[in-house]
């Protein structure tokens, strides 16, 4: 009896840890993630901005619109508006993980910033910088300001955000 006890509680425990492993598993963790941030920034242009043709922004330019620590970032993407709408992307891939915080903010005030200058001239384009998505995922972190932010969510979520 006392075997068959001991074999009994074995057994559960060990459906009990397969259980909470098979409940902590099925998707890529956060850090795991690995992402082209050119493809990446260029599919989100492509696939989520109607009503605007946004510019490849050259490398060497892209710390300068949105005040990154260059010696903090391994590579970063970004397509930008006419000015004509708010529309523009950006994917930045950091060295570490402990700068997304900060890039993030920086995000946030670049959207901040230019709702301002749109209330002033194109004010039906401060909706979408008020709805700008900033996600960061593991070392990554985007910004996009779209005409469809389901289908930029979407492949964010595919990418693993």
């Amino acid at each position: 009896m006392k075997r068959l006890k001991r074999v009994f509680t074995i057994l559960t425990g060990a459906l009990l840890l397969a259980m909470a492993l098979t409940a902590c598993g099925g998707g890529k963790s956060s850090g795991d993630i690995t992402v082209d941030a050119a493809k990446l920034a260029e599919q989100l242009q492509s696939e989520t901005v109607t009503t605007d043709t946004l510019a490849a922004t050259p490398e060497g330019q892209i710390a300068s619109i949105y005040f990154f620590d260059t010696a903090k970032i391994e590579n970063a993407a970004a397509y930008t508006s006419s000015g004509a709408t708010a529309c523009e992307v950006a994917v930045v891939e950091c060295s570490d993980s402990s700068y997304t915080g900060e890039v993030e903010k920086l995000f946030k005030n670049r959207a901040e910033h230019q709702a301002e200058l749109y209330k002033s001239y194109n004010a039906g384009e401060v909706s979408k910088l008020e709805n700008a998505i900033i996600k960061s995922a593991g070392k990554y972190v985007v910004f996009c300001v779209c005409d469809d932010t389901g289908k930029a969510s979407q492949i964010l979520k595919d990418s693993g955000f």
